[in-house]
């Protein structure tokens, strides 16, 4: 719900609870009025969380307030002299009741809003498969990533679903998935909330998505699907294999490196070995070197649609010049 909601509420409730409970005149929706602009400043400047909760209890106690006067009209129209007996001997203790529970129901309903008062990319949305893979914990850990984490609570239960599974390795994934989100929670890097609206499809890619795009967030994922998805609808996707892949180490023509030789490659006298990011080098008459480590010279790069392959051939040591030895006579 937007804060402009909230500040309307703060602007109209404020004058009339004091006009209503202490000054009965003029001055007392002034002092309700300033009152008000107050809290809004604060909260406006602070952007805390606590003043947001704040806010929402205020609206909780004005729709109250307001369910009171609604109660209360509704007992003077019966014209019921027996109901309106009864009604004069509780009406504070109702007007306190609505009240009360009103700024209860809304404080606590305050942690499902926290976070999502209003829309944008600073709202990040993880679904299953990031919580499952588990490197988010170290993304947030360089600082990278700014904003708020939003965990449809759909996500939570296909995670708690998981983690009930009868098969071991759907088992292990829910569990993991679980343990990241309890990480996350506790961490001091990103504020991480816990969202309960749950969109009209039926998959949970279709859901993420719509959620999504309601609250024009970005999305978090390692499933190409949902990048496919979101696609359709325009929204945003933050794949943390495409940053992976953007990060590979950067080799280039001329460079020597270092290479463990694997197996022998499709022509005779190759030896293929891999670098750290799992890109494929072939390199000649490295069959030799197979179950050792040799250095290479790097003298091609091909990129194709699978990914990058690396062509190199094994260092030659450059032979110095002898130079002439003096011998003592």
């Amino acid at each position: 719900m937007p804060v402009w909601i909230f500040r309307i509420s703060a602007l109209v409730g404020f004058p009339l609870l004091t006009f209503q409970f202490l000054v009965h005149d003029v001055r007392g929706i002034v002092v309700g009025f300033i009152c008000a602009l107050i809290l809004i400043a604060a909260e406006h400047s602070i952007r805390s969380v606590r003043f947001f909760t704040i806010m929402l209890g205020f609206f909780g106690v004005l729709f109250g307030y307001l369910l009171f006067m609604l109660l209360d009209y509704t007992m003077i129209q019966i014209g019921n002299s027996t109901v309106a007996s009864i009604w004069t001997d509780f009406r504070d203790e109702a007007l306190s009741m609505l009240v009360i529970i009103g700024g209860f129901i809304a404080i606590v309903k305050s942690k499902d809003l926290m976070g999502i008062s209003t829309k944008g990319s600073h709202l990040k949305i993880l679904d299953s498969s990031v919580l499952m893979d588990g490197r988010i914990v170290d993304v947030c850990r360089s600082e990278f990533l700014d904003g708020i984490f939003i965990v449809p609570s759909f996500i939570l239960e296909e995670l708690e679903n998981l983690g009930k599974s009868e098969d071991p390795l759907e088992k292990a994934r829910g569990k993991r998935g679980l343990d990241i989100l309890s990480q996350l929670q506790k961490s001091k890097y990103l504020p991480l909330r816990i969202v309960r609206k749950n969109p009209k499809p039926k998959d949970i890619t279709g859901k993420v998505v719509k959620l999504a795009k309601s609250l024009d967030a970005q999305i978090l994922t390692m499933n190409f699907d949902v990048n496919k998805a979101a696609a359709v609808d325009s929204v945003s996707v933050l794949n943390i294999n495409d940053l992976t892949f953007a990060l590979k180490p950067v080799v280039l023509p001329g460079e020597s490196v270092q290479l463990f030789i694997m197996k022998d490659g499709k022509e005779k006298e190759q030896g293929i070995g891999y670098l750290d990011d799992g890109t494929m080098v072939v390199v000649e008459d490295g069959k030799r070197f197979i179950g050792k480590k040799a250095e290479i010279d790097i003298y091609s790069i091909l990129q194709t649609p699978a990914g990058r392959m690396i062509f190199a051939k094994i260092k030659r040591d450059r032979k110095k010049p002898q130079q002439n030895k003096q011998y003592k006579k």
